[in-house]
């Protein structure tokens, strides 16, 4: 199984056309099973019609370029978080080629205005790989010391909604850097959470942001905050950064992650 997440930063980068290109591109030669968006923009809906997608939707024009590829038969499944700028409704998108059995959407942060950048939601689908259900959310959540919105709340939200019966997999920006000691991260693992980073047999350094982005305007080191997390100890073949300059062209301010796995029988 292959596994892709995303910050796109969408509608924000230049030449944003010719990178969708190269994402489309990348996704034509992996053959991913599972993709996870962030920050997945689209033009502000008419008020009747609010947040339905709208044609310039990122992942629908990711997926329309996909097709001028020849490739097809991907589900998309996008929710709206929040409005940015005044200008966009950002959400979240989960694409798959396998079957989806059901959708999820859901707040993680206490803040649900649709105004507030703060405002996270929670993206998933249940889909059946292999003859059984495997469950996969797309995550953008907040920072460790934010005092309005802290993480360790958004954190806990988000754990209670982790299906028991099935195994989940959590793609996505987290905000907390892997390297920080008691912080985001260190909480995510004392709750029965698996890196594949962690447990991949061929690996990278993991780094997904270099210096200043929106979001760390002060940073100066560089993070490991783009995370694939999973509910069960699989064994994990590779974690790779693509979209980092090197491995693929740079398609946003964060760099993917894209891991190789075998499921647990």
């Amino acid at each position: 199984m292959k596994l892709l997440t995303l910050n796109a930063h969408a509608w924000h980068e230049e030449n944003q056309l010719e990178k969708i290109r190269h994402l489309a591109a990348a996704i034509q030669e992996n053959d991913y099973d599972v993709i996870a968006l962030q920050e997945v923009n689209q033009s502000l809906g008419k008020e009747s019609e609010e947040h339905i997608v709208e044609p310039d939707n990122y992942a629908l024009v990711l997926l329309q370029e996909m097709e001028k590829l020849g490739v097809t038969g991907y589900t998309m499944v996008w929710s709206f978080s929040h409005l940015v700028y005044g200008k966009y409704e950002e959400g979240l998108v989960i694409l798959t080629r396998h079957p989806v059995i059901e959708e999820h959407s859901f707040f993680v942060s206490q803040e649900t205005n649709k105004h507030s950048h703060k405002t996270r939601k929670i993206v998933g689908a249940t889909i059946r790989c292999d003859g059984r259900p495997v469950t996969f959310y797309s995550c953008h959540t907040g920072w460790w010391h934010d005092q309005e919105e802290p993480f360790k709340y958004q954190a806990d939200q988000l754990l209670q909604h982790i299906r028991k019966d099935v195994p989940v997999f959590l793609l996505g920006d987290f905000n907390n850097n892997a390297s920080l000691k008691g912080e985001g991260y260190a909480y995510l693992m004392e709750h029965d959470l698996y890196d594949t980073y962690i447990l991949a047999e061929e690996k990278d350094d993991g780094i997904t942001v270099k210096g200043k982005i929106t979001g760390w305007s002060e940073n100066k080191e560089d993070l490991r905050i783009d995370l694939i997390l999973s509910t069960e100890a699989v064994r994990v073949k590779s974690s790779r950064v693509i979209f980092n300059g090197d491995h693929k062209p740079m398609v946003s301010d964060h760099f993917g992650v894209e891991v190789e796995l075998e499921m647990m029988e």
